[in-house]
């Protein structure tokens, strides 16, 4: 059987050189092909000394059109502008396409939408295994406790965090809202300053801190009268978050095209 060759777009950041160097040492699959920006200084380099390891020969491009077309599955945690060529470009190419990119816009999720129509698209504001649970136990305990308990969802990040709340403390208060029977956004509130007044029953809270290098933080709080039941994921690093999207990608061979979420690839 020849290789699974997985691509990385967006290859420059902190999440595409770990993406790189999870694939190089993961069993099953290589690197198939790497892009970063027009105008990033890494553009030519091997792609193997930039995952850490010895040279493979291929270097990394700027035109993630030639690179769909040579690989099997494409990991992107990008942007959501390029995110959305790249879910096109998914489509044409049926190649497996892995997002692990937040804080899309309408538009931008419907490329993913339209894409799954062609190929196999696994999405997940988190990839790791933790949150995902988190995700299911948040969901189960929301579904179990009535509105007497407020849910507050705090999140951390490192300062260069461009996007707030996060995506995966929104995918929390999804799970929360599930559980609850009722949509998020007829009970979120994402912010509060000044004299906000008292807390509306059944409102789901976001706090969203940012500083230092923290790979991810979340928890949910379920806080009543005299008790609190407090769930928390904390991140060491982000090889946690390239294992789960290298997972997902190797997943995802064979399957019908579709949309799919990490709870399927965990079968949780």
């Amino acid at each position: 059987m020849e290789p699974y060759r997985i691509g990385i777009v967006g290859c420059g950041g902190r999440m595409g050189r770990m993406n790189l160097a999870t694939i190089a040492a993961a069993e099953g699959c290589v690197i198939g092909g790497g892009t970063d920006r027009p105008d990033s200084p890494i553009i030519g380099s091997d792609l193997g000394l930039l995952a850490g390891g010895e040279a493979l020969g291929l270097i990394v491009g700027d035109d993630p059109v030639e690179l769909f077309a040579a690989v099997d599955a494409v990991i992107d945690f990008t942007t959501p502008a390029a995110c959305r060529r790249h879910a096109e470009l998914a489509a044409q190419a049926e190649v497996v396409y892995v997002v692990g990119t937040t804080g899309l816009a309408e538009a931008e999720q419907a490329a993913i939408h339209q894409a799954a129509i062609q190929t196999v698209v696994i999405q997940a504001a988190n990839m790791s295994l933790g949150v995902n649970l988190l995700q299911a136990v948040t969901e189960q305990v929301a579904r179990a406790l009535d509105a007497d308990y407020d849910i507050e969802i705090v999140e951390m990040h490192h300062r260069h965090k461009v996007d707030a709340p996060s995506g995966t403390a929104l995918m929390l208060g999804e799970a929360a809202a599930e559980g609850r029977g009722v949509a998020l956004s007829d009970v979120a509130c994402r912010a509060r300053d000044g004299q906000v007044g008292a807390r509306p029953r059944g409102e789901i809270g976001f706090a969203t801190l940012r500083g230092g290098d923290v790979a991810g933080e979340h928890s949910v709080i379920f806080a009543a009268e005299g008790e609190r039941i407090v769930l928390t994921h904390k991140a060491s690093s982000r090889e946690v978050f390239a294992q789960g999207a290298v997972k997902a990608a190797l997943w995802g061979r064979g399957k019908p095209s579709g949309l799919y979420s990490m709870r399927d690839v965990l079968g949780i």
